[in-house]
This record gives structure tokens, C-alpha cells and sequence, in this order.
């Protein structure tokens, strides 16, 4: 059963990083006497400046107010036969209940680490999820700084290029090999000009994890007990664990992560219902999926993989990948531009022409849209793409003598950020720029 306490800490050097009427919130879920199979590790990263000079802040990039709760949080299930690693990330900003004494008390999940440290963070997760939490491991800031250090840096990518002033981060475009300071700066960064927001910033942290291990595995760093007992011991000088984890422990769940293939190791963030719930006192918070939370709990509570299951993932007919709700659009023909605006576009009918061109519709927009491009292809099947620099922010859409079938797309911001995915896909590519 402890064995799987090594996957927890790879997991761990990440880290550190109402409306009216009735609102549902993470049920509290039963975890006494537990059936759960394979062994469940919290990681988190603790966001505190307490001890920290103000060199290190800036060096850091830390400046301001620390909050003293948990800025990274993840729960890694490692099955009972060592064979599938599933790493579960947990929005900081999660509206959950507290474990608490007397009246009920709300609040975001990385407060509960503020009121009573790690016993009462790990409380509120096994309530949340009904799983039992076998192993706690956390880090800080200079922790996860050193700890990359430690192991030789990391290998962080982007398609875009990435800015963040908050965090310090900026990079181009590519693969980069970085250090520890570096990394701390991409898996902290919320505030970047392309997929800002906690969930875009938990799929680089995942995508970290992922690249980490595939390096250490490369490496030999997990070749063998011998290996694998260096490379803990290398961890161990700055992440800290709980009474119920030991060395011994650690090497033998950190050999089997080694031997386990990329398609064999998945991560999926909790599915999100309520993007920017606001709480007064509380602020904006995110609030769980009631039914698909529930379905991956149960995945892990019975040990089964999380990828590939509708309970959790459900696949739509048309998906896509940015919200057509942002998409502008002028189209020449009122019926079809009614049509997309209950497909969910923000479209306005104008002047038709004089003469329609030829075959199907025509889309032209400014290069840079190119994934709002794509959306918007996916609700008119066979339209022809037509990128135009200069063009503005407002898609024209041109019809033609072709029929035109305007279809309903599917956005999922779950999807989009988090659907369960195997590490194979999450992989860097090319070689890595230091």
C-alpha cells in the first residue's frame, strides 16, 4: 500500500508553485472504511514569503502579500498493480467546505492549508473526493527552485510565444531547457497573453511533470533501486513529507514510475461547472462539475483509468476549441447569420452582394485567429479558409451558391484545459533551447 509514495514526490518538486437559490458544492464524500485500491499521494506547493529576504523575492519573482496556503495542488493515484499512474490537478481556487467543527464554514480549497496547515488540507481533500489520502508531500518556492536544480533542470514548451509580469516569465516560442527559477516562473504564470487563467497554468504544470519524469526516466534516474534511492535522497533535501512516508517507500514507487510508458501515466484537472463563481468574502471561485467530479473520484476509488471515459470526458459531435460566444462575425446572408447566432456566434446580418461566389462560404479574418478559424469552420462543414493580414478582429463570412448547413458546435473549457490525457501527449518534442 505505501508504495506508492515515490510517485508523489516527482509530483511534489512541481509544485510551487452565491447566486439565488441553492448552489451545489462538492459533496462530502464517505471515506470511512475506504475500498479504495492503489495509493493516493497529495502534493502541494506552498504559496508563503515567510523566511524569505527581499533578494529572494525578486530573484524569485514573489514580490508582494503571500498567502501561506496552497498555490499547486495534485493527487497522484498510483494503481495496485503499478502499472498506471493517474494525476489528478485541483484548482486552487475550488469553492469547498471545510472539515471543520461547529457551523459550516466555505471557502476556496488552498485556504484550508492557512487555517490548519497540511493535516486540515489533506482532511478537506479526502472529504471532497471520498478517497483516502495515503501520503502528503510539499514544497515551497526555494524548494521547487532547488529541486529542479537539483535534478538538472527542466524542459518546459510553447507554441506561442509566453509573458507574464506577475510570474517573470517570458519565453518564445519552442522547447526550453530551464532552471529552476525559470520553471518556478512558467508553472506559476496565470496572467499570460495566451490561455491565462488557473487552468491554463495547471496544464503547463501538468505538461512540467509529465517532461520531468520523461527526462529522469532517460536519464536512468529511476533505472533501478540504486538509481532511484539517489534520486530521492536528492528530493528529500527540499521536499518535506509526512510520518507515513520513508525512503523505502519513495524508491520503490519511484523505480515503478519508471518503468511505467508515457501512454501508461495520465492527468486530468477536476471538471469545472462555475468558472468565476463569486462569494462575497471569498471572491471568485470555481465550482466542480457535480456528476463528472464525481465519475473521476469513483475511477480512482476503483482503481480504472480516467482517460476514455464519457462519464468524466464526455466527447460531443461537433467539438471545438474556443467559445464561439467570443467570435465576432458579419455574414452577407441573414438566414445563415441567424442560424450561427443560435450556433452560439455573435454574428450580424449585412448587405447581400450582388453576386454570390461560386461553391461554399467563404471565411476571411486576420491570421492570428486561426483557432477562432477553426471553431468557426467546424460550424459551416466545407467552408473555405481565407487568412488576410490586416483584416480585423470580425470574421466575414461570404456565402456562396453552394447550400449551406450551419451545424452546432460543442465548447468545452474542460476540454480545452483539462480533459484527461496521457502523458504521451503532453510531451515535449524537439529539442529543447537553454
Amino acid at each position: 500500500m505505501r508504495r506508492l509514495t515515490v510517485a508523489l514526490t516527482l509530483l511534489a518538486t512541481l509544485a510551487a508553485g452565491a447566486p439565488t437559490g441553492a448552489l451545489a458544492l462538492p459533496a462530502e464524500r464517505d471515506t470511512a472504511g475506504s475500498g479504495s485500491r492503489g495509493t493516493n499521494v497529495l502534493v502541494v506547493g506552498v504559496d508563503s514569503r515567510a523566511g524569505l529576504s527581499a533578494a529572494e523575492k525578486r530573484r524569485l519573482h514573489v514580490g508582494g502579500q503571500g498567502c501561506n496556503c496552497t498555490d499547486v495542488m495534485m493527487l497522484l493515484h498510483l494503481s495496485a498493480d503499478s502499472r498506471r499512474a493517474s494525476i489528478v490537478s485541483i484548482p486552487r481556487d475550488s469553492y469547498v467546505q471545510y472539515p471543520l467543527p461547529g457551523p459550516p464554514r466555505f471557502g476556496k480549497i488552498n485556504g484550508a492549508y492557512a487555517i490548519g496547515g497540511g493535516p486540515l488540507t489533506v482532511r478537506t481533500v479526502e472529504q471532497v473526493t471520498g478517497l483516502h489520502v495515503d501520503h502528503y508531500l510539499e514544497t515551497g518556492f526555494t524548494g521547487f527552485e532547488q529541486t529542479i536544480d537539483n535534478l538538472g533542470g527542466a524542459t518546459v514548451c510553447t507554441d506561442e510565444p509566453l509573458h507574464d509580469e506577475n510570474s517573470g516569465l517570458d519565453i518564445t516560442a519552442g522547447v526550453h531547457h530551464t532552471d529552476g527559477n525559470r520553471t518556478l516562473r512558467y508553472v506559476r504564470a496565470r496572467h499570460v497573453n495566451t490561455r491565462p487563467g488557473d487552468l491554463g497554468r495547471v496544464r503547463r504544470q501538468q505538461r512540467t511533470v509529465t517532461n520531468l519524469l520523461a527526462r529522469l526516466t532517460a536519464r536512468g534516474a529511476l533505472s533501478g533501486p540504486a538509481a532511484t534511492f539517489r534520486t530521492v535522497r536528492t528530493l528529500l533535501k527540499t521536499v518535506r513529507t509526512d510520518a507515513a512516508t520513508d525512503v523505502h517507500d519513495l524508491v520503490r514507487i519511484g523505480w515503478a514510475l519508471g518503468r511505467l510508458r508515457a501512454d501508461r501515466t495520465e492527468f486530468a484537472t477536476v471538471p469545472i461547472r462555475l468558472f468565476d463563481h463569486r462569494v462575497p468574502g471569498v471572491g471568485s471561485t470555481l465550482v466542480w462539475h457535480e456528476a463528472r467530479s464525481a465519475a473521476l473520484w469513483d475511477a480512482l476509488a476503483d482503481d480504472r483509468p480516467i482517460t476514455g471515459d464519457p462519464r468524466i470526458q464526455p466527447v460531443p459531435e461537433t467539438p471545438v476549441d474556443t467559445n464561439p460566444a467570443g467570435i465576432a462575425l458579419r455574414v452577407d446572408d441573414p438566414a445563415v447569420a441567424g442560424a450561427l447566432t443560435r450556433a452560439g456566434f455573435r454574428a450580424t446580418a449585412g448587405p447581400p452582394p450582388a453576386v454570390r461566389p461560386a461553391g461554399p462560404p467563404v471565411i476571411t479574418y486576420a491570421p492570428a485567429l486561426k483557432a477562432d478559424a477553426a471553431t468557426l469552420a467546424a460550424a459551416l462543414p466545407g467552408a473555405r479558409l481565407n487568412p488576410a493580414p490586416g483584416h480585423d478582429h470580425t470574421f466575414d463570412v461570404a456565402v456562396g451558391t453552394t447550400p449551406v448547413e450551419v451545424r452546432t458546435v460543442t465548447w468545452d473549457r474542460n476540454k480545452a484545459d483539462g480533459a484527461p490525457v496521457t502523458a504521451d501527449t503532453l510531451r515535449c518534442v524537439s529539442h529543447p533551447r537553454r
